[in-house]
């Protein structure tokens, strides 16, 4: 599509172009502003803060280690399982200048999960906090990961704050079951060993593989993203062209609840922000609404990210109506779309727009976002981004009219270099250099785009994606059950959540006995809300299960 109508749409401030070659990799922007902003505040957690000249010098420390004592080498897979904690930066930039890839698991996956995720990379290395330690023991044998390495929650609070930390989540909340791993050593170990020993700097070129980021793709099993350090470098340079006119550099500080695990934190949080000397205000447990808001009550906080959930969740707990929202300039919603009542309710407290973004993780993850001019909800997900071109196609692949409906399809620098290990499931998603979205949208007349309706079987629950087949395998597992077809239904907070509908080979079997079933085996959120039993389920021709008719 011609991009003539960008100029009556684009804000004149923002450019047209971006340079997907401004670093040659994500080493270098990260060593320039190490050094440009060595003494401003990197990042932030539960009171505890780490200059850019600290995250710096642990960055490579953590590095050091990996390179002499684990004898890691570069294109090695590293894997990253904590939450929001200063060990994920500090680890994050340690893996990446030592020239490593980085593959970011969520630390609540279930055993099976974890195992996929792990064989599926050739992760060799992981860092995991210790909670969820017992669920890298059940399936280690069954991996190639040769070194672990392990994390406390409070490990870089300070000796006293963070000894307090970690005997309470382990012997007053009882947080960290038992588990086993002689073999593993401790984080903060690791650093103070590599700071010993001596870093050797690696020819990272943008080429190079940065992250495998897995997700579901359009169908089926999880696969690794391979995103590139040119991917990476042209993606957070286009999200920060698009929000450069509202942000002062070095002077910004922004709030990260969503989890940097999470290709939306990682690209337009921590990515983003070092590039603007920002500080990253790292929540750990964004669930726990309350202690959220007190949080953000101690800061001036300048920008925040999140899903719809997340908007909407701190608009109905007590006292968030009441903070100083007098220095926020940004707040962008993604993963999901944002409801036109949270949006506008989110504007009438906060005084500030709450910007629209649409991205996937294969585009490292921003194609479009809201206009900074944009004076309301409009419905939209905004405008290409930068360096951006967004065609809307027919069945055949043919561009259709303004206006009409059709399969989103995205180029640019931001696009993944392809699917690890899996030539087919790449060549199915792109098409010519024009990665195939599975979204159907929209475009009007000036250029905004809509989505009309989603990828076909995806189901999102609060901004995570959730793979039918996944879930389906899954209750297939149970011995009692002969079919089964997952799809996502609107919930009023999560805005969908998964409905399994089953035929049964044993009718004793309940909806309970399926949900715990489920539980054993899913993450929290991949679990099904809604089990339908049914005597037979819709097939087409082939035998193939319709689960657009039970939608």
């Amino acid at each position: 599509m011609e991009k003539i109508w960008l100029e009556k749409s684009y804000p004149p401030e923002v450019p047209f172009e971006i340079d997907p070659d401004k670093y040659s990799s994500l080493v270098e922007m990260f060593n320039k502003y190490c050094g440009k902003y060595a003494y401003r505040s990197a990042f932030i957690n539960m009171g505890a803060e780490i200059t850019y000249s600290e995250l710096e010098d642990q960055a490579r420390a953590f590095a050091a280690y990996l390179q002499n004592d684990l004898g890691l080498v570069k294109g090695d897979k590293f894997a990253i399982m904590v939450p929001n904690t200063l060990q994920y930066p500090i680890a994050l930039f340690g893996a990446l200048i030592a020239g490593l890839t980085v593959v970011n698991v969520n630390p609540l996956y279930t055993a099976r999960e974890l195992q996929h995720q792990l064989k599926d990379s050739d992760t060799k290395a992981i860092l995991i906090i210790e909670n969820f330690a017992g669920t890298l023991e059940k399936i280690l044998d069954k991996t190639d990961v040769e070194h672990i390495i392990l994390t406390s929650l409070g490990d870089r609070l300070g000796r006293i704050k963070g000894a307090l930390v970690n005997s309470v989540v382990k012997y007053v909340k009882k947080m960290v079951p038992a588990f086993n791993l002689k073999q593993a050593i401790r984080f903060n170990k690791v650093l103070k060993e590599g700071a010993k020993r001596t870093f050797k700097p690696v020819d990272v070129t943008g080429e190079d593989l940065a992250f495998l980021q897995y997700t579901g793709g359009t169908t089926g099993v999880s696969k690794g993203a391979m995103l590139t350090h040119r991917n990476m470098v042209a993606n957070l340079e286009q999200a920060k062209a698009t929000i450069r006119p509202l942000v002062d550099e070095g002077n910004e500080l922004v709030v990260t609840a969503l989890p940097l695990y999470h290709i939306f934190a990682l690209t337009a949080n921590c990515l983003t922000f070092v590039t603007l000397g920002g500080t990253n205000l790292l929540i750990t447990n964004p669930r726990d609404m309350p202690g959220f808001v007190k949080e953000l009550s101690k800061y001036k906080f300048t920008a925040i990210t999140g899903v719809n959930t997340l908007f909407n969740g701190l608009l109905n707990t007590p006292g968030f109506k009441d903070l100083d929202f007098s220095h926020l300039k940004v707040a962008l919603g993604g993963g999901m779309a944002v409801q036109r009542p949270v949006a506008e309710e989110w504007q009438k407290v906060t005084s500030i727009l709450l910007l629209e973004g649409y991205g996937l993780t294969e585009c490292a993850p921003m194609v479009t976002l809201s206009p900074h001019t944009q004076k309301a909800y409009n419905g939209t997900i905004g405008l290409p981004a930068p360096s951006t071109d967004v065609r809307i196609v027919d069945e055949n692949s043919q561009d259709v009219a303004i206006g009409e409906a059709g399969e989103m399809w995205v180029k640019g620098p931001q696009v993944m270099k392809g699917y690890f290990n899996r030539p087919e499931a790449t060549a199915e998603i792109i098409k010519d250099e024009w990665l195939a979205t599975g979204d159907v949208a929209c475009m009007d007349e000036n250029g905004y785009f809509r989505i009309v309706d989603r990828k076909k079987d995806m189901i999102i629950v609060s901004g995570f994606n959730v793979f039918p087949n996944e879930i389906e395998e899954v209750v297939m597992m149970h011995e009692g059950v002969l079919e089964a077809a997952a799809i996502g239904v609107p919930h009023e907070s999560s805005g969908e959540v998964v409905k399994v509908f089953a035929v049964l080979k044993d009718k004793r079997v309940t909806e309970k006995d399926l949900i715990a079933h489920c539980r054993e085996n899913l993450t929290n959120y991949k679990i099904p809300k809604i089990v339908e039993f049914r005597d037979e389920l819709p097939k087409s021709n082939v035998g193939k299960i319709l689960r657009r008719e039970l939608r």
